[in-house]
């Protein structure tokens, strides 16, 4: 069973009522997940948060939705593959890396680039990246740095590399097998993939430097040991990096890099139940009104000149940032369950939600 992907209100809902019922339909053995057009998945629907930036938690069903479907994909009873061609951005990757198995190929592009427009990494991401080797995570999150095919393989994002040619091949071998065993299923990708590994100048290669740089316990101080790094020599591949990040949401970096960190420390019901409050919070411009600013001067505009609010790393108040992680009351947290015989409760319409919107 294959299915298209697009995070927006009405994909999100059908995804997660298919996957219900074919974990808990004995004639599904497989669930084969892919793009519809060139890309995967570009993600959350940017334009669809700014059109509702002026009615009052818009947008709170989708986010619901999405984040109670990641925890049930990373859960998932039944041997899911995505196929994992052109773009996989964001949330949009929320659907290639928890699965058993994914399958990139040359033109797969990986990012999570939230912070950027002053939103954060979400999705499950704070709980995957803070997994990732050293603090690659951070790297990841901050610069919203693109990985390709090979360096998701090499990085543990994704599991097989098949070249795009053979894709199609795959995915009728896969619906001829006629089975969900997970080692035949690891045998009929294995008949495609090829080793790989990055390039020279992958930035999986220079883990010491990025290591040294995102372990600091500040975004300011990560970017002055960042810049102190790209004055040496051989590290002209740090400068573009370097600009992105200083032109970055301040506000944004600083909840991210919080959320990262303490993804180290939570479970995944934990940091998706965190990462319900802060998108929830930044969309109802709680501390700030930059990811309307983001996306405005992103998406909009397109005029790339973004006016943050506090402009600068400095004036964003610590007490202000301890205001959108602060939990919500028991009944208005995202419902994750944990008993595996009731983990498909927890739904939108059975929490206060909908008869407060």
């Amino acid at each position: 069973m294959a299915h298209e992907v697009a995070t927006s209100d009405e994909p999100v809902s059908l995804l997660a009522e298919n996957l219900e019922k074919w974990e808990k339909d004995d004639k599904a053995e497989l669930v084969i997940i892919k793009g519809s057009g060139r890309a995967f998945s570009a993600g959350g629907d940017l334009k669809m948060f700014y059109d509702g930036r002026k009615s009052k938690d818009s947008c709170l069903e989708v986010v619901y939705r999405m984040y109670w479907l990641c925890h049930h994909i990373h859960t998932y009873k039944k041997t899911q593959v995505a196929l994992v061609h052109g773009i996989s951005m964001g949330g949009g990757a929320s659907l290639m890396v928890p699965m058993k198995f994914s399958v990139v190929t040359e033109k797969t592009v990986f990012s999570t680039p939230e912070a950027s427009i002053g939103f954060h990494t979400d999705c499950g991401f704070s709980y995957m990246h803070s997994h990732l080797p050293g603090h690659l995570g951070e790297f990841l999150a901050l610069t919203g740095a693109r990985l390709n095919g090979k360096e998701l393989v090499a990085a543990g994002l994704a599991t097989h590399f098949v070249p795009l040619e053979k894709l199609s091949d795959l995915e009728k071998r896969l619906i001829s097998l006629n089975s969900g065993d997970a080692n035949a299923v690891k045998a009929a990708i294995e008949e495609f993939s090829v080793k790989v590994q990055p390039d020279e100048e992958s930035v999986l290669n220079k883990q010491s430097i990025i290591d040294e740089c995102f372990s600091k316990d500040t975004v300011a101080e990560i970017i002055n040991s960042f810049e102190a790094e790209a004055k040496k020599e051989g590290n002209g591949w740090i400068g573009p990096v370097l600009k992105g990040l200083k032109r970055s949401s301040p506000t944004g970096l600083r909840i991210t890099l919080r959320s990262i960190r303490e993804g180290r420390k939570q479970t995944l019901a934990e940091a998706l139940k965190k990462e319900f409050r802060l998108t929830i919070n930044i969309l109802r411009s709680t501390i700030s009104e930059d990811v309307y600013e983001g996306i405005r001067a992103l998406t909009i505009d397109k005029d790339n000149a973004p006016k943050w609010n506090p402009p600068t790393l400095d004036k964003v108040d610590d007490e202000k940032i301890d205001l959108v992680f602060e939990p919500f009351a028991e009944d208005l947290e995202l419902k994750i369950q944990e008993n595996e015989e009731f983990r498909w409760d927890g739904k939108y319409e059975n929490s206060p939600y909908p008869s407060l919107n």
